[in-house]
């Protein structure tokens, strides 16, 4: 899967976070000479992750290596790409720990809403519904390793596509995938991040609700400004070439949706597709506010909002006039997210706001074989359908020495149960272990109070 992503983007994305993490004791020079020796390190790894069979085995390898690795430089550049993983697998909370970047107070960052009496909070989801009214493009942005920046997305969908937004594309999906549309879901042959079920879902729900899907990548080595430029050409020929009335909403990464100031050393993707189309998006930013590993790595206005508003859902601040607020210049509006709060070891987001709800399951379909993968799909859809919802049960730390029990793939989950989150529906729940062979399956419904029959 890496190697369709391309090694300019990876580049960019080891770049950006080893950039953001801060200061280092080893000298410039030394530590840059650790992250190249820590990038052909992993990128090893991967390669030899990539011959095992299903995404369970490969993800075994790849957490065994990180566990028996403690050099600073491996973990921070190899975390990054086991947290993807971690994802895939459902293994949110896991994710968020094994890579996650400080969001310190910084000089550029605007004043805190709370201190304005002329800015008030609003529900996110019917606030930049509004701001969106009048626009011909909406750009969101997430943090590829935290899903919960997808939820706000997924959400919104249907929001913007009754306000007539009718074109949605997502970073790394891949245009070879010609039969997208007409088979109405996503495959591993689809795009990078739609392996992460939320993503997957993000693309599903477009396709449902009758957007034209298309894919914007980057499909040479270029990293850089090279890489923003070609994403942003790619993105406004195949959104407006030949349907100048489009409205567009895009998902991308990070600060790729940013609109004023330098970025990799050139400009972002938005920017340039600014200077292209003469169209100007609504960018949401959504990656600053959220709740990180440890408190101490949130942003001050973060921590000072969630006290104070304790909110259940993504929300923004819309100022006097009805502008609204961002925490940086060069995007239009800010979300911050509820704190993450975990039942049965799962974070409460997975519903999307009450669109799907939590569906127990245990480890009936594992035949006592563990770590097992459970999967639950869409009875509509093929075998090889990224699931609706995944999650991995292993009551059983790992039969490595080097690693300790809170290095398993599930942690704190004492018994082989746990819960999936599932619009109401039928769905075919399949278990298979970490060679990917199937242990167990069954259909199931699942009916709009959680409950359900098999």
């Amino acid at each position: 899967m890496l190697r369709k992503l391309g090694l300019g983007a990876v580049a960019a994305l080891a770049a950006w976070s080893l950039g953001a993490t801060g200061a280092q004791t080893a000298s410039q020079s030394a530590w840059l000479a650790k992250q190249r020796a820590a990038t052909a390190k992993s990128e090893s790894i991967l390669r030899e992750a990539e011959k095992r069979k299903g995404l369970l085995g490969q993800y075994q390898l790849m957490r065994y290596a990180y566990a028996s690795d403690k050099d600073e430089a491996f973990r921070l550049i190899f975390g990054q790409y086991l947290s993807w993983y971690q994802t895939y697998l459902g293994a949110y909370d896991d994710a968020r720990s094994t890579f996650s970047i400080r969001q310190p107070a910084e000089k550029d960052d605007n004043a805190s809403p709370l201190a304005d009496a002329d800015c008030a909070a609003q529900p996110a989801i019917d606030a930049v519904a509004a701001l969106a009214k009048d626009r011909k493009a909406v750009f969101f942005n997430e943090a590829h390793n935290a899903p919960v920046t997808r939820t706000l997305t997924v959400q919104m969908l249907a929001r913007l596509r009754a306000e007539g937004f009718d074109t949605f594309a997502a970073e790394t999906l891949y245009s070879t995938d010609k039969d997208l549309a007409k088979r109405g879901y996503p495959t591993e042959n689809s795009g990078f991040y739609t392996e992460e079920p939320i993503y997957a879902e993000m693309v599903r729900t477009a396709l449902k609700l009758g957007y034209r899907v298309i894919a914007y990548e980057a499909e040479s080595d270029a990293s850089g400004d090279a890489r923003e430029a070609e994403q942003a050409r790619n993105l406004y020929q195949r959104a407006f070439k030949d349907h100048p009335d489009a409205r567009l909403v895009v998902n991308a990464g990070y600060a790729h949706i940013v609109e004023s100031g330098v970025y990799l050393g050139g400009q972002s993707m938005a920017q340039h597709f600014r200077k292209l189309s003469g169209i100007d998006p609504l960018t949401v930013e959504q990656t600053m506010l959220i709740a990180h590993d440890k408190p101490d790595k949130d942003h001050p206005y973060y921590r000072a909002a969630i006290a104070r508003l304790h909110p259940a859902a993504p929300l923004v601040f819309v100022c006097k006039g009805g502008t609204p607020w961002s925490l940086k210049p060069g995007y239009d509006v800010s979300v911050f997210f509820p704190e993450d709060q975990l039942r049965r070891g799962r974070p409460t987001w997975l519903s999307l706001g009450g669109l799907r709800v939590p569906y127990f399951v245990s480890g009936d379909l594992c035949d006592k074989t563990y770590p097992c993968l459970l999967e639950a799909r869409y009875a509509d859809e093929g075998d090889d359908a990224i699931p609706a919802d995944r999650v991995v049960l292993d009551p059983a730390p790992l039969d490595n020495a080097a690693v300790t029990p809170a290095d398993r793939v599930r942690q704190g989950q004492a018994e082989p149960s746990t819960e999936l989150y599932l619009r109401p529906g039928r769905y075919r729940l399949t278990a298979v272990d970490q060679d990917d062979r199937a242990l167990g399956r069954h259909s199931i419904t699942v009916r709009a109070d959680g409950g359900g029959s098999s």
